[in-house]
Order: structure tokens, then sequence, then C-alpha cells
């Protein structure tokens, strides 16, 4: 049987029969008590799996190419999430801790001018990123992980790498975004120990994804309005306060730039500040995670995606100038923060409260509170449908490619779950080695994705046009192209050298012991060799081939749309906007 025909009788799946197959005796399950229905629906769904059955990802030492395109062909996890679902992710899906609170360290690290063009430099690269990411992931929407991409258009070995890159970054992200969490609180009070807030921020999580994607979707719907809502806030009121609006009054204007001065600690804070901004953009691919689970993405995606301009240039650049406006690097409160969450290290708190605005600074940490949550539940989310597929391509333990009736990959859910109980630590006197260190296997993760994304679009292009297609086939094209593509891949490697040169040398390292040297460098950069290592191992053990143009599979899971049809259809109904939509629908 060729790989392709899916054989519904004998218990594999067809993305066109999936949502007929969620209770295999739907009739009599309808005479079933709520109970019985509630326990049968964490049962396996005998016609799913998240790699359909019968194919194989990497068996006794050989690797097979085809069938690993076959293996992520077909989605059987649940398309539920809609397009409001997708534009708001977009918009709103990484903005947290980085932006609100790890950008005070970035400002006292390199000074607002710093702040506004390395944040600007790796916006204009997470652009590029995203729309190569958007075109893969439109004609070849796929389940559990980017690193699909690479197994298919780069080398297998490589993708293999980037999977497990990928689900231990979300992995340790989890226990790391609860204790943030409760020590939020401490904003407030201290009376209450930080493990019960652990646990009840825990039992939140948990039980927002075990509604399935649905529940993950309209969770990071309602969360990403709260910090839109926010950072649109703060920009009308830090232009009030710019200005001289507060009640303290006082024009302001670009004061802080001449006083103490647009730089600090010369390129190298520019540098570190370089790797502070990556990070705050970490969780941005997650739009093309999401479009395998996504009832129509060959509309909603390319919507999504371009909204990522306004998410950088608005979000971003905008609220961080007025940062840079209003608070200067030089504020001691800056760098006084005990994790990367304590809101009395972020400059928007500190903005609020120099003006001497009474109340509002609770507001905000409230928000801070609901972003470290949102990333909590994007990691939940993140991890288990990339555990899932690597599982069923014989990658991972066979057991994390369990999915029950209602399409959650629920084994996988409860192993990123369990790590989470982690958190607990945060009681312990191991916290800040442990957790230390758990940052450290998660820090370079994003970088190696994103870079792997533009090389794997570099490389589909080759393999699109060495085998004869042209560009007017694609639904969905980039926006910047390829040349797009080769920036963002630039720019990852420029962030990978600047965070090996801060790493080695630090800012303040003459200071510092060689032992101190050494632990700080592994603690900067030791998600490389993890990743190198399993590359190699994987390389070796399987002997995989370097994928050439000539023989990439463009054709196994690839969205049969009638582009010219569609192209056409699009044409006349752009041909009746007015000049302002079309302006508008350009970017969104």
């Amino acid at each position: 049987m060729e790989p392709s025909k899916v054989d519904v009788e004998k218990g594999d799946y067809s993305p066109d029969t999936a949502s007929d197959h969620i209770y295999s005796g739907e009739a009599e399950g309808a005479h079933r008590s709520w109970g019985t229905r509630f326990v049968d629906s964490f049962k396996r769904d005998p016609n799913a799996a998240v790699i359909p059955k019968g194919t194989v990802g990497a068996d006794g030492k050989v690797f097979d190419a085809g069938a690993a395109a076959e293996a992520t062909a077909n989605s059987p996890l649940a398309r539920k999430l809609k397009g409001r679902h997708l534009q708001m992710i977009a918009i709103g899906g990484s903005i947290g801790t980085g932006l609100f609170v790890g950008s005070g360290k970035a400002l006292a690290n390199g000074g607002p001018a710093s702040l506004i063009l390395a944040f600007g430099l790796i916006g204009i690269m997470l652009y590029c990123t995203v729309h190569a990411l958007g075109e893969m992931s439109v004609l070849f929407p796929v389940a559990g992980s980017f690193s699909a991409y690479s197994t298919r258009f780069l080398d297998p070995a490589w993708g293999f790498a980037m999977g497990w890159n990928y689900a231990m970054q979300w992995l340790v992200v989890l226990p790391l975004e609860i204790v943030a969490a409760s020590i939020t609180i401490n904003y407030w009070q201290h009376v209450t120990s930080n493990a019960a807030w652990v646990a009840i921020f825990l039992v939140i999580i948990i039980s927002i994804n075990l509604f399935g994607v649905k529940g993950y979707g309209e969770a990071e719907f309602v969360f990403a309005i709260i910090k839109v809502v926010a950072v649109i806030g703060f920009i009308i009121l830090g232009i009030i306060l710019d200005c001289g609006g507060g009640p303290k009054g006082g024009y302001i204007g670009g004061r802080y730039f001449h006083d103490p001065g647009a730089f600090n600690n010369g390129f190298k804070g520019l540098c570190s500040v370089f790797v502070t901004a990556a990070f705050a953009f970490a969780g941005t691919e997650l739009v093309g995670l999401a479009s395998a689970e996504t009832g129509n993405p060959r509309k909603s995606l390319p919507t999504a995606v371009k909204q990522v301009f306004w998410r950088i240039t608005l979000f971003y650049i905008v609220s961080l100038t007025l940062i840079g406006l209003l608070v200067p690097y030089t504020n001691q409160r800056l760098i006084s923060g005990s994790s990367s969450a304590d809101a009395k290290a972020s400059p928007f708190v500190i903005a609020i409260e120099n003006a001497g605005i009474q109340g509002l600074p609770s507001v905000f940490n409230v928000v801070i509170m609901i972003a470290v949550l949102s990333v909590g539940n994007s990691s939940i989310y993140g991890s288990s449908r990339t555990l899932a597929a690597l599982a069923d391509q014989n990658q991972a333990p066979k057991i994390l490619g369990y999915i029950d009736r209602h399409g959650r990959p629920i084994v996988s859910i409860a192993v990123a779950s369990a790590l989470g109980f982690l958190a607990f630590l945060a009681a312990s006197d191991v916290e800040g080695d442990a957790f230390t260190w758990m940052l450290a296997l998660s820090g370079l993760s994003s970088i190696f994705t994103w870079g792997s994304i533009c090389l794997a679009h570099i490389r589909f292009r080759a393999g699109w046009k060495a085998q004869g297609h042209s560009l007017d086939e694609l639904a969905f094209r980039s926006q910047p192209g390829i040349i797009g593509s080769w920036i963002g891949f630039g720019f990852n490697c420029l962030v990978l050298i600047a965070q090996f040169w801060t790493g080695f040398a630090p800012i303040g390292y003459g200071s510092m012991s060689a032992s101190e040297r050494v632990e700080t460098f592994f603690e900067d950069y030791l998600a490389a060799p993890i990743v190198i290592l399993f590359y190699i191992g994987y390389k070796i053990y399987y002997r995989t081939p370097f994928m050439k143009a000539k023989d990439m599979d463009l054709v196994t899971g690839r969205r049969e749309l009638d582009i010219s049809a569609l192209v056409a259809e699009e044409k006349a109904e752009r041909a009746m906007w007015p000049k302002w939509k079309k302006a508008y629908k350009f970017f969104c």
C-alpha cells in the first residue's frame, strides 16, 4: 500500500473523518452518564495518532525521509483554533516578562539607544523569520514541531536535534514561569509560602490544557487582549508623562538620552541587549505550530503572520522608546530584581512610580503575572505537541504519542505538567542553582529554532525552483522573500556570536574569578553543546543525508489548493477595496 493511502478501517487516521471518530460508539455514548463519558474521553482514540500508523520515522538504523514526510503530513489533532485565536497569538502571544521586566536589565546594561536599536534589529529578523514560517506552514501544515521542515529540507539529523531542542525549551520553561508567577505575588504580601502559589498556578495552567487546543486558544485570546490593552495604555500614559502631564509635572523629553546618556558599556552593552531582545521575542513561532490545529490556515495564517509587524513596531519599539525617555539607565531598581519576573525591577512599573501615580503599579503587576501564566500555558502546549510528534517518528518513547478521544496528546501533556512540579524547588535550598541551569538549557533554544526556520525556507525555495515550480503556485508568499530569510539567518548567527562573546567575557569580567567566568559562560551557552551533541550523535548513528534540492519531497502533505482560482478570486475582491483597506491588508 502506498503511504499516502490511509485505510480508516484498519484504525489509521484520516483528517476528513477525524470529527466522525471522536467517539467510536457515538450513538451508544448519548445514553451514557456524564462521568462515564468523561473517563472514556481519556481513552486512546483508535483512529488517531500524531503520526499515521504504519509509517516509520527512524527505525533499524535507517532513516526514511519519505516516511518522515508522510508521517508529518496529516494532523489528527483537533482543528479547533479560529482566525481570532491565531491573530491574538500573533499580536500578543510572546509579550511577556522579556518585555515587561527583562527590558529593565537590558536598559541598565546598554542604555536607551542600545535598547531601541537591538530590539528594532531583532524585530526585523523575527519579521523575516515568521514570514518564512508562514509560507511553509500554509503549504505544509505540520503537527508537533518545526523540526519537520529541517528534516525535509535540510538534514534529518538536524531535524531530530531541533525537535528535542524545542521540546526541552518548553519543558524547562514551565517550572521557571510558575515560580516567576509566585514571585510576582510578593509585590503585595510575603505571608503565604511561595509553594502555595506554585500549587495554585500549576492547577490553573494544567486545567487550561486539559480542555484541549480550544482551551489553549481561548485562554491565550484573553491573555493577549489583556497584555495588548496594558501596553497601549502604557504608551498613551508614557506620552503624557514625557510631555509633563503627570502628577509631579515637569517636561522630560529626551533628557535621559543626554544625562546619563544614550549608550552604556559601549559595543558590549549593545551585544548584551541583542541577547535579551532575542529572548523577549521567544514564542513568536507558536503561530506556525498552531497552524496545524487551525480550521482554515490558508485564510487565517497569512493575516496572523502579517500582524507580527504591528506587534514589533507598536508594542516593542514604541513602548521601549518611551521607557528610554522616562527611566534613566542608572536607576538602581532596574538591577534589583530577584528574578526575571520581579515587578520591582520592571521599567514599566518604575516609570509609573517615578511619576507619583498611586495604584497603577499594582495593576501593571497583575498584567506581568498574567503574562507569566500565558507563557506557562504555551509551554505545555508547545512541548506536548512536539513530544507527541517525536514519539510517533520513533524519536522519543512511543507512549508519548498517545492521543485520546478528544484529540489531546494526553500523555505528553501529563509529562510536561509533571515537570511543572519542579517549581516546588522554589521553597527549597537548591532553588538558585536548579533554576539557573534549567534557564541555561532553554537559553539559546529560540535562536536555533529561528535560524533553522530561515535556512529551511532558503533550501525549500531552492528545491521548489529546481523541481520546476514557480512562486505563483504558492498559496502564501513571504513578503521579504528569500532575501528576508538570508537576513533572518544572518541575524540569528550574529546573536549566537554576541552571546558567545558576552558569555565568555561578560560585562565586569575583570573582577570575576576563573571559576565564575566558566560558570557564567555555560549558564549562557549550555544549549549550544547539547544541540551539537544531539545532531552529531544522530548523524553518526543513522548516517542521514543532507537533503539535495532535486531530492526534496515537495508533494507529500502539500495542501491541494486551486491556486489560480484562489488568486483570481482574491484579485477580484481586492480590486473593490478602498485605498485605505489595500494599505491595511498589505500589513495585516
